[in-house]
């Protein structure tokens, strides 16, 4: 069975629709200042999709290995610089649980794009701790993941909101990716060899 992805969806589907995406924002800091934005900018056409049909999007994202909150490894530049590639502003939530989420997304309007902080400084989402990830999808009504560099990984932005979350699709990065593994494996030039890790 083909798995969906966010273009399979009906404009019904998302238009007014709080959007939970997976997106994957690693990215290199120099202090504030990031050094490539390579991440970001392969997040842009889904963003761009989602506000384009009228979804209030939610983006998530980890950076770095913080042990709990640290301002070192904050999100908040990376919504400067989504401001910019998207020409719209991006509302920076200082969590990504709780109150000020769902403050923040009572203000959305469609098209709205908010970047919630940091997940990783809450211990539970490594963890993939069921009431962290009921958390981070209580103020959203599907998910989408366009993180494949996280998607392997059953953590509570990735593997534990698609519990709560339906329907639960894939990204166009992730997409894309998915469909050139698949077309890598299943009709391979030869010779062929696979290194996964």
């Amino acid at each position: 069975m083909a798995k969906k992805s966010v273009g399979s969806l009906a404009d019904a589907d998302l238009k007014g629709k709080r959007v939970f995406v997976r997106c994957d924002l690693n990215v290199p800091l120099d202090g504030k200042t990031i050094t490539d934005d390579t991440r970001i900018r392969a997040s842009v056409p889904t963003i761009e999709y989602l506000a384009s049909k009228g979804a209030k999007v939610l983006l998530t994202s980890h950076l770095g290995r913080p042990k709990g909150k640290e301002d070192k490894f904050s999100l908040s530049p990376v919504a400067d610089r989504l401001t910019e590639l998207l020409g719209k502003k991006v509302a920076f939530v200082e969590d990504c649980i709780g109150e000020a989420v769902s403050t923040a997304v009572a203000g959305l309007k469609e098209g709205d794009v908010a970047l919630l902080e940091n997940v990783r400084f809450y211990p539970e989402e490594e963890k993939n701790v069921a009431e962290f990830a009921e958390k981070l999808a209580a103020n959203a009504d599907l998910y989408v993941n366009d993180a494949f560099g996280t998607a392997h990984r059953a953590h509570g932005s990735t593997e534990g909101v698609a519990k709560f979350l339906k329907p639960a699709v894939a990204g166009f990065l992730l997409q894309k990716e998915l469909d050139y593994l698949d077309g890598a494996v299943s009709q391979p030039k030869r010779p062929f060899a696979a290194i996964v890790g």
